[in-house]
């Protein structure tokens, strides 16, 4: 079956009708991941869509994702939040998994804030613990399903994008001054994304971790990309959701579920709240 590609005019199709279902302009835009959709219901004066009722818009089939877009105020900043994101392993192409990324650019998005659930490589990290995103590592991205894969609309971005700096430098440093002023730990490091859905087995942790990863996910990279692709700033926030394993465990009680990342997204909530929060409070502040 070919692979499935979106058109600038099926993702203007989708942007006409928010547009149409919202009262809200806005400039930053939010993808929650698993476990931490609940965030969207502090957003005020908000307008919801089901993901269902977009043209063209991917819809999660996953739990943990509620699957709706949540336009309106969070900490006073006018905010697009998505409710849960698709991801490759769902069967999705990349070029629909990153669909609303292009949604938000045409829509007039220029911060997106990313947020997702990730596995801890590094030992000396725990469960809760917040990580802000320095760099990545696409392995599926580098084995060939690159979300700019396929013909390059220049009214998207250029043809080769430069992914040097896929984070955005001030405004890491704006989630630093905010981790700080809120007594909130904020770990710093790589995330490395591989397709799932299966978590990784011991070896491939110990992989990950020799080649500088401290946190391994699905998701997030491609989002990234494209925003990148279409000039948008990028800060990204892993939430430390479960210890990877790198040696065989001797129970299945030792085994990660996705039960489990549910959970530590549930706790943690109210720290990530307050760290996205003074972010978007600083960028309206500084205009970013």
């Amino acid at each position: 079956m070919p692979e499935e590609l979106v058109t600038f005019k099926e993702v203007q199709t989708a942007a006409d009708y928010v547009r149409a279902h919202t009262r809200h302009q806005t400039r930053v835009g939010l993808v929650l991941g698993s476990g931490l959709s609940v965030l969207a219901k502090a957003v005020q004066h908000a307008d919801s869509i089901a993901y269902g009722d977009i043209p063209y818009f991917p819809v999660s089939t996953v739990a943990g994702h509620a699957g709706r877009l949540v336009i309106g105020d969070l900490a006073d900043a006018p905010v697009l939040v998505m409710q849960g994101r698709v991801h490759y392993y769902e069967g999705y192409s990349m070029a629909q998994v990153t669909m609303p990324i292009r949604l938000m650019q045409l829509l007039g998005v220029e911060i997106l804030i990313v947020t997702n659930a990730a596995g801890g490589i590094r030992q000396d990290w725990h469960v809760g613990d917040l990580m802000a995103l320095t760099d990545h590592i696409s392995y599926v991205g580098m084995a060939g399903q690159h979300p700019l894969r396929g013909p390059n609309d220049e009214r998207f971005g250029p043809r080769f994008p430069g992914m040097t700096r896929p984070y955005d430098a001030r405004l890491l440093q704006m989630l630093r001054d905010e981790a700080q002023a809120r007594n909130i730990t904020l770990r710093e490091g790589v995330y490395a994304m591989v397709s799932g859905p299966s978590f990784e087995t011991p070896a491939e942790v110990r992989l990950l971790r020799a080649v500088g990863a401290d946190a391994v996910g699905m998701s997030t990279v491609p989002e990234v990309t494209v925003a990148r692709h279409g000039g948008l700033r990028v800060a990204g926030i892993s939430l430390i959701s479960n210890t990877a394993i790198d040696t065989a465990p001797t129970s299945d009680d030792e085994l990660v579920s996705h039960q489990e990342v549910l959970l530590a997204g549930q706790r943690a909530v109210p720290y990530l709240a307050a760290l996205i929060e003074g972010l978007l409070q600083r960028i309206i502040h500084t205009r970013g």
